[in-house]
C-alpha cells in the first residue's frame, strides 16, 4: 500500500478543494455520492480479490539508481511494462474518451486517483534493489518495521489526525507554488519523488536503525509537502480530463 488509507484520503480531500465546477460535476456523474477521498482506497481494497491481481504492478515504478532528469525521462519513455507510469498514462487517455462505458469510468477514475497518490510516496518511485524500501529494516518506536511502511502509514498515523483534520492542517499553498507543481509534466512528478527517495535511502543506509521522534521532526515538512503536492496535482489532472 502507499500512504495507507489516511494518506490517500488526504490527497483526495485536498484535490477536491481545487476542482473546477465542471470537473466536479463530471466526477459526480461517475462516482455519485462517493467522494474523491473515499474512492482513493479502492485500488488497495481490491487487492484481496484474485481477479484484480494484475493491478499490483500499477502502484509503483522501479528504475536504475543515480538517474538525472533526462535519464529518468528516457527510462520512463522506454517503459512498456505495467507500472505506475504506463498505467497512469493509459488511464488519462481512457478517461478522456467520451464513449467509455460507465463501469470502466468508475474503475479507471478510482485507479487514477489512487496512482497519483501512490507516486507521491517516495518509495513508490524507487531505485531497484530493495523492493521500494521494504527490505530496509528499521525499528519505529521499538516496533520492527521497514522504510516503506514507515512512509506509507506510520509517519502519518503518528500525527493522530483524521484525514479531514490533516487536510485542514496542511492545505496551505501560494498560487505560485500550485502553478509550479501543476505545470510540470507527469514524468517530472515521478522524478520529484525519485530524487527524494534517493535522499531517504542514503539516510537509512545503516542497518536496523532505531527511529522515533527525531525522524518525525526532521521529515514531517517533507511528508506534508508530498501529500499537498499529490492533492494539488491530482486536481490539475482531473481538471484537464473533465474540466
Amino acid at each position: 500500500m502507499a500512504w495507507g488509507m489516511l494518506g490517500h484520503r488526504i490527497v483526495g480531500e485536498i484535490a477536491s478543494n481545487y476542482l473546477t465546477s465542471k470537473a466536479n460535476r463530471e466526477i459526480k456523474k461517475i462516482l455519485g455520492n462517493e467522494s474523491i477521498a473515499m474512492s482513493s482506497n479502492w485500488a488497495d481494497f481490491i487487492k484481496s480479490d484474485s481477479n484484480y491481481r494484475y493491478l499490483n504492478e500499477w502502484h509503483y515504478v522501479n528504475v536504475d539508481k543515480g538517474l538525472n532528469a533526462a535519464q529518468m525521462e528516457l527510462a520512463l519513455q522506454k517503459d512498456t511494462a505495467a507500472s505506475a507510469y504506463t498505467r497512469l498514462n493509459f488511464l488519462i487517455a481512457q478517461l478522456k474518451n467520451k464513449e467509455l462505458p460507465q463501469s470502466d469510468k468508475v474503475m479507471y477514475l478510482r485507479l487514477l486517483i489512487h496512482i497519483v497518490g501512490d507516486i507521491h510516496q517516495p518509495f513508490h518511485v524507487s531505485a531497484t534493489g530493495d523492493r521500494g524500501g521494504n527490505d530496509i529494516k528499521i525499528t519505529w518506536f521499538n516496533e520492527a518495521s521497514n522504510a516503506h511502511r514507515l512512509w506509507d502509514e506510520q509517519l502519518i498515523e503518528l500525527q493522530q489526525l483524521s484525514y479531514t483534520e490533516y487536510t485542514k492542517a496542511i492545505n496551505f499553498s501560494t498560487a505560485m507554488q500550485r502553478s509550479d507543481w501543476q505545470k510540470m509534466p507527469v514524468s517530472n512528478w515521478f522524478f520529484d519523488s525519485y530524487r527524494l527517495s534517493e535522499v531517504l535511502h542514503e539516510e537509512l543506509k545503516k542497518p536496523d536503525q532505531k527511529l522515533s521522534y527525531q525522524y518525525n521532526y526532521s521529515h514531517l515538512n517533507t511528508l506534508n509537502e508530498q501529500l499537498l503536492k499529490g492533492g494539488i496535482r491530482l486536481a490539475a489532472l482531473l481538471n484537464e480530463i473533465f474540466g
